[in-house]
């Protein structure tokens, strides 16, 4: 299963505190639209800020892209990885719309309730 680029999403109380916080340990920002959420860059790490966005911290993968959020030649999309985790029993929060093709996005949380987003821009 090929889940794309992985990044951390963080609910942050301060964005502009938090984007100094990440800055000093080398992030820069990579994308994103402040006031609301920032997506900061270390190398291949990601960690995404978000003021008054999320309830939680969540994982995130991005099928179809890299770290740079390039297009990656092959991917497998959402859909296919929604079927495959509901094939293993894996209960799904969100599901995508399997009448659907490109974008498209589904959330699951793991044994301790870490909610874990799989979100296609493409």
């Amino acid at each position: 299963m090929k889940l794309g680029a992985f990044s951390v999403s963080l609910n942050v109380k301060d964005l502009e505190t938090s984007k100094q916080f990440y800055e000093d340990l080398g992030f820069m920002v990579f994308a994103g639209k402040a006031p609301h959420y920032l997506i900061m860059k270390n190398e291949n790490a990601l960690v995404g800020l978000f003021q008054g966005m999320l309830q939680s911290n969540v994982l995130t993968f991005n099928p179809g892209w890299d770290e740079n959020a390039a297009h990656t030649e092959t991917f497998d999309d959402v859909r296919e990885i929604q079927r495959d985790l509901k094939g293993k029993g894996i209960a799904l929060m969100m599901e995508a719309d399997e009448a659907t093709t490109g974008p498209a996005s589904i959330m699951l949380t793991d044994p301790d309730g870490n909610v874990i987003l799989i979100d296609q821009h493409r």
